[in-house]
């Protein structure tokens, strides 16, 4: 039966939001656009990832996001294409740019061949240029398209927030220091109740004025039209309590009898400091925020900036996005490589170690595969790019760790449910603070009910809680792409926290799946000719068994002839005819199925499986001919990686094809608590599904013919080789092929649900505590009311410290670096 491909993942970078209750208004407005699968907003990286299938499109999103009101960055740019003759080339060309994920739209002209391109920032310009190419045309650049685009448009907004906390700071001291002052200090009181009461107000509103809507504006071109729409937001709250504060001193300014007797009070100094105090806190919480995304930053700035290519003969620099497939790039001592090839011709050793973790240099030969962004070290070489820009490893990398930052875990889900009504209930709250202030309240009840109900306003922070979850998820996943281990789906970093049962498969996970010939051990035969017939049935196998036993035959000089009729008969062994003799090598159970009995055999098998080697049998011309021991050897980290997981308390069991007694051989060597073993591929998910009776289980396998029971398991990680990271059935994946990789990713696990729940508890009780006390319940008991000042302060430093908390996760070591 076919598979369904899943719909398209489209991101889309949302500015303009600041909360929990922005993140909830653009999710239900990309929700309600017809089409739309799901939508997950993600605050901290301030992006949108959609599933879109029809009719939805990129432009109806883009619509639905900037009717809730925000912006998507976008930018047009135009391309030459070459080779279009017709109307139908036109439309070609058009649908395979706009099939390009990030595309909004693409108009192109055939007299002028060129294609308008409408496209969100961030985009590859390669992917729509190798589109247009796989579409049979060719693509031109007029245009250059600055990658940093939205970085360099974040890094302008943050200039901007600073000189707006500057001007504010500059007119909000004066009035801070004088209103304070009087309280203080004696002197300073009398001095200023010796002045013209009118024109000290005057001279007050003036300055709250400046602040209010000079550097305050940016407050208001977003709180008030949320406002209007019914859907108010974090700016609506500071709008609302500011405007308050300032406008009931601007009527006991200059309409004082408009108030009841005794509270013409003015508060100015508490609006200028409400709005300097949360433009600070924005301020800190945009450079913690930087912070957050170093690690892709990091990984960003691993990649090569130009290549050295063969041109007509000749070698020319070239910009890396126009190095295509097929180049031969030459590299020099100290270069970092620009993409992904083969070598062709030289040697050199290569620094790997930001994709394996190894320091040791890897020694390249012609036929040697490299990676992109890696470092040559002494020698020189030229090598043949095979996989360019998204489709390096290393941009592979970079959109596994993107993807799983901007992943919404289950956590997450109670945090949207209460931040859908938290503001408007904060309005509610503040409503009511004032009405029983004005109700019940001591004289002067209007001053104590604005003064409270303003304190309400600006002492609820939704920003803290809907930061709470994914700055702590990028600075995770970010660190654990650092420590080797790429999370592909963010779930997972919830899911490996609950883990009980680890469950690996042994070759090539436990091993170093290069297996050795050991023993081999023959019935009637000259041993040089029974290894020269084996070797022919196994030479077109890839198991690494049978290359163990080929290159064993080789390195006796053993002439290997060819096979006919080779089947490979999976989970049993290997047939074919050689030299007009029938050949069949296999496990025991395909001389049973083949009706030879392997008794004979039965000491030697006995011994070998104690010794932890796996035998093999050979049968020619019907006939039991040969056992053959191969060893895998032992990976030298797999002991340690072994007991750090029963360190961590968990339960680690073994599932492999082997004969019970060779599996049995080597859990007793490495601890393992319990051995499934003599399983067929298929029998995997079904071992699975067993071990799962005993707890939520990850399962560890070597990605190529484990898919079935990476995907079976609660949690799939998969061994990395290098160059083969991009696996589709795992959750998670070990760039280094590592297995202490998976204690490692556990642990972080661990950490960073540990670091969400600190959050979230901080964000939760920091207003379950504080919105009471601003609305005044605990003046009845001991006087104590909370200044709108006090409460601007905490609810900035609470964003704050959310993401600094979130920070520490950067520091996070694996446990045996610790000890």
């Amino acid at each position: 039966m076919n598979q369904i491909a899943p719909t398209p993942l489209q991101s889309f970078p949302v500015e303009g939001m600041t909360c929990a209750s922005c993140v909830r208004r653009v999710e239900k407005a990309i929700a309600a656009v017809p089409g739309v699968e799901s939508a997950s907003v993600n605050l901290a990286t301030e992006r949108a990832d959609v599933r879109l299938a029809a009719p939805a499109t990129s432009e109806a999103v883009i619509a639905a996001i900037k009717g809730a009101g925000y912006d998507v960055a976008s930018q047009t740019i135009d391309l030459g294409v070459e080779g279009m003759t017709c109307a139908s080339c036109v439309s070609r060309v058009e649908k395979a740019i706009v099939a390009v994920p990030g595309v909004v739209a693409a108009a192109v002209n055939l007299a002028t061949e060129r294609a308008a391109v409408k496209l969100i920032a961030g985009t590859p310009l390669s992917s729509i240029e190798a589109a247009i190419r796989e579409a049979g045309y060719e693509p031109r650049r007029l245009d250059h398209v600055d990658p940093q685009a939205h970085q360099v448009a974040k890094d302008e907004e943050y200039r901007k927030l600073k000189r707006d906390f500057i001007i504010a700071a500059i007119f909000t001291l004066p009035l801070f220091v004088m209103e304070m002052g009087a309280h203080l200090i004696p002197a300073v009181g009398h001095w200023l109740h010796g002045l013209d009461r009118f024109k000290l107000y005057v001279f007050y509103f003036g300055l709250a004025s400046i602040v209010q809507f000079g550097p305050g504006l940016r407050f208001y071109r977003k709180g008030v039209p949320n406002l209007l729409k019914l859907t108010p937001d974090m700016n609506s709250l500071v709008v609302l309590g500011s405007t308050a504060a300032w406008g009931y001193s601007v009527v006991a300014t200059f309409w004082p009898s408009l108030l009841p007797a005794g509270t013409a009070n003015v508060y100015y100094e508490a609006s200028a400091v409400i709005v300097t105090l949360i433009l600070l806190g924005r301020l800190l919480e945009a450079r913690a925020k930087g912070r957050t995304s170093a690690a892709v930053a990091k990984l960003v700035g691993l990649q090569a900036k130009s290549a050295r290519v063969e041109r007509d003969g000749v070698i020319v620099e070239l910009p890396l996005d126009q190095v295509v497939a097929g180049d031969v790039v030459q590299v020099r001592p100290g270069d970092r490589l620009a993409v992904d090839g083969v070598v062709v011709a030289g040697h050199s050793f290569v620094d790997e170690a930001m994709i394996t973790g190894e320091p040791v240099p890897v020694a390249k030969e012609p036929g040697a595969e490299v990676v992109g962004g890696t470092i040559n070290k002494t020698g020189s070489f030229t090598y043949r790019a095979t996989k360019v820009g998204a489709d390096t490893l290393l941009a592979q990398i970079i959109r596994m760790v993107e993807q799983a930052q901007g992943a919404k875990l289950p956590i997450q889900a109670l945090v949207d449910r209460i931040t859908a009504w938290f503001v408007p209930a904060v309005m509610a709250v503040a409503a009511l603070t004032f009405l029983v202030w004005l109700i019940f309240g001591p004289a002067p009840a209007l001053t104590f009910g604005l003064v409270n109900a303003v304190a309400v306003l600006i002492i609820a922070c939704p920003c803290a809680m809907g930061l709470a979850t994914p700055t702590s998820i990028m600075v995770g996943t970010g660190r654990a792409a650092e420590l080797g281990v790429l999370f592909r789906k963010g779930e997972a970093l919830q899911g490996l926290r609950d883990v009980q049962v680890v469950a690996v498969d042994k070759t090539g996970t436990l091993t170093e799946g290069r297996p050795e010939l050991t023993d081999f051990e023959v019935n009637g035969l000259p041993p040089d000719e029974a290894l020269a017939l084996i070797a022919s049935v196994e030479s077109p196998s890839e198991h690494p068994i049978a290359a163990a036993i080929v290159s064993a035959a080789k390195a006796k000089g053993i002439a290997v002839p060819a096979v006919e009729g080779f089947e490979a008969i999976p989970g049993f062994g290997a047939r074919g005819r050689v030299s007009g003799q029938e050949v069949a090598v296999g496990a025991d159970r395909y001389m049973v199925k083949l009706g030879l009995d392997v008794s004979s055999f039965a000491a030697t098998a006995e011994r070998l499986g104690n010794e932890g080697k796996t035998p093999l049998y050979a049968a020619i011309d019907g006939r039991l001919a040969a056992i053959i021991a191969v060893a895998d050897p032992m990976k030298p980290t797999t002991p340690a990686a072994i007991a750090a997981l029963h360190a961590m308390g968990l339960k680690v069991a073994m599932i492999t094809g082997d004969n019970r007694r060779t599996a049995q051989a080597i859990a007793r060597r490495l601890g393992i608590d319990e051995v499934v073993a003599e399983v067929l591929p298929e029998g995997k998910v079904e071992a699975i599904a067993r071990l799962k009776a005993q707890g939520r289980l990850a399962f560890v396998g070597d990605g190529i013919n484990d898919a079935p029971a990476l995907a079976a398991a609660d949690v799939g990680i998969a061994i990395g080789t290098g160059t083969d990271i991009a696996i589709e059935s795992a959750d998670v994946v070990l760039m280094s092929g590592d297995l202490r990789g998976v204690p490692t990713a556990i642990g972080l696990s661990q950490a960073v649900i540990r670091n969400i729940k600190e959050n979230l508890f901080w964000a939760f009780a920091y207003n379950v505590l504080l919105i009471p006390v601003a609305a005044g319940v605990l003046y009845p008991v001991n006087g104590t009311l909370l200044s709108p000042m006090i409460g601007a302060g905490a609810m900035a430093l609470s964003s704050v410290f959310v993401v600094s908390n979130a920070l520490r996760l950067r520091g996070y070591r694996p446990r045996e670096e610790r000890s």
